[in-house]
């Protein structure tokens, strides 16, 4: 049985990624969409919804006062660009609090908690999910956002208030995003930081000394606040 879906958010880009992610994992499905919570109210009364993504700051009705509304409300997963509230919405026994800009693997781990939730999933087969699924982000490209494939990314370079992500292939993206907002955006297990305008996919440092990573054939620098924690990476994956 499909988990039956609701996204509600004053926001259309945020609306389009998480109706791409909901359309790339088996057992979801989108039953409806809007852009506040009165008229999620109306979806509620006309349509079975198991799984609601809420955004907070929306006009007239929070997601939080729409919620403490419901006498029966459904799962919720909490989608927003505030941290500040991630402890009243878990009072509200909301099942994961996602910060936008939100990456698929993060969508991923929060669907997993929905379905042990409803007992739709054993642990098996939520790591097969997690195998089928192609993970990537969006970034902000001149003024749309783009679909990035995190197994291609060769490294990621800050440039000002910008972004290069080079991939594989040669090919660069210039977003709008700082770094720190791209090392939060990308899984921590699979990147690094190694210098404060450099990040890296951990698997592919093909070489290192003490000043400097190789990846294939570029060498990064190796900054002096960074040095401990490369090595220490580094040095854990031998």
């Amino acid at each position: 049985m499909n988990i039956r879906c609701l996204v509600v958010d004053d926001e259309p880009p945020a609306i389009s990624i998480l109706k791409s992610y909901i359309s790339q994992v088996k057992g979801l499905e989108l039953v409806g969409e809007c852009h506040n919570a009165l008229l999620a109210h109306e979806i509620l009364h006309r349509e079975k919804v198991d799984l609601v993504f809420l955004d907070i700051q929306m006009p007239r009705l929070t997601g939080m006062d729409f919620i403490k509304s419901l006498s029966h409300p459904p799962l919720v997963i909490f989608v927003t660009a505030y941290r500040e509230f991630a402890a009243e919405g878990f009072e509200l026994d909301a099942i994961d609090y996602l910060v936008k800009p939100v990456s698929f693997e993060r969508f991923l781990k929060a669907i997993s908690k929905v379905k042990k939730a409803m007992g739709h999933e054993s642990p098996a087969n939520e790591n097969k999910d997690l195998r089928s699924n192609e993970a990537f982000v969006y970034v902000k490209v001149d003024k749309h956002m783009e679909k990035v494939l995190i197994s291609e990314i060769m490294y990621v370079e800050s440039w000002k208030d910008y972004v290069k992500i080079f991939f594989d292939n040669g090919r660069f993206l210039l977003a709008k995003k700082s770094i720190s907002s791209m090392e939060s955006l990308l899984p921590q297990k699979r990147f690094i930081r190694v210098h404060r305008s450099y990040m890296v996919p951990i698997e592919k440092i093909t070489g290192y000394n003490n000043i400097r990573v190789l990846i294939g054939n570029m060498e990064l620098p190796i900054g002096r606040l960074y040095k401990q924690q490369v090595m220490n990476v580094i040095n854990s994956k031998g």
